[in-house]
């Protein structure tokens, strides 16, 4: 049976977590057509979504593989006010535009739109992103439904569709913004006391350390 490309990506999560291998879920549908990548390299869509391209392109329904990951209860972001240095980095990062914030303002993650994608948290230089089991004991498709898919689907075409940010310009304000922070870690937090103080400070000193690495 041939399904075409559009058919696949129908059939997909829209998590856009790239957890495939594939840099969204459009691109993972087409090497799926095309012969070039297998269709158990899914984990949200989980056993479940591998059945359902099993079925559209008559191809066997292998175990999932565990290169890509495993099946597992859907989580969603949230930002730690207190150490939210407000770079910005997680909300570029978000590829369904599920945080809200401005520079140096805390951050915030709209819990209703996240896909549990995890692409915020390597983005945070600071570590103040964690994650919660948002569906437990449910996974795969049991922890995410067809309307959350189309919600997503639309929301990452928008975030495609925008004029792509200037990186330069990106990470020299990022820089800017850890600076400010360094000179006074209290600006934006509840934080008091001097040992805290000191992680956070030693937490923003490693990431302009890292930025000035770039040559930024």
């Amino acid at each position: 049976m041939q399904a075409s490309a559009q058919q696949i990506l129908a059939l997909l999560p829209h998590t856009q977590c790239q957890r495939c291998g594939y840099p969204d879920c459009a691109a993972y549908a087409q090497a799926i057509a095309s012969g070039e990548a297998a269709i158990n390299q899914c984990p949200p869509g989980g056993q479940e979504g591998v059945a359902r391209l099993a079925a559209a392109t008559g191809l066997p329904a292998l175990p999932l593989n565990p290169a890509n990951g495993r099946e597992q209860e859907r989580s969603v972001a949230f930002v730690d006010e207190d150490w939210c240095i407000g770079c910005t980095l997680c909300i570029k990062a978000c590829p369904v535009d599920a945080i809200i914030g401005s520079n140096k303002f805390m951050h915030v993650v709209v819990e209703s739109l996240c896909t549990g994608c995890e692409l915020c948290i390597p983005a945070c230089p600071v570590d103040c992103i964690e994650l919660e089991i948002a569906t437990p004991r449910r996974t795969g498709w049991q922890a995410w439904t067809a309307d959350q898919a189309t919600q997503a689907d639309k929301r990452y075409e928008k975030h495609s569709n925008r004029r792509p940010y200037d990186a330069d310009i990106l990470h020299k304000k990022h820089k800017h913004t850890l600076e400010t922070k360094l000179a006074d870690p209290t600006l934006g937090s509840t934080i008091t006391e001097s040992a805290v103080l000191d992680k956070k400070r030693a937490f923003i000193e490693a990431a302009l350390a890292k930025s000035r690495a770039r040559g930024l």
